[in-house]
């Protein structure tokens, strides 16, 4: 079954790029879901944090 879809890609012409673009969006995606993370507000996270805890 692989033979068959390596034969398919092999004749796209350009096909090289799809995995170096999806590598790349992969990386970015996740750096950038990173800084969000780290750059969060810490008194906005504990508020969260406690809203199961409330009674309101």
């Amino acid at each position: 079954m692989f033979e068959q879809i390596k034969h398919n890609m092999e004749t796209i012409e350009g096909v090289a790029i799809y995995p170096i673009l999806s590598l790349l969006i992969f990386f970015f995606f996740f750096v950038g879901l990173g800084l969000w993370v780290f750059s969060y507000n810490k008194e906005k996270i504990k508020e969260l944090s406690q809203m199961p805890l409330s009674d309101n």
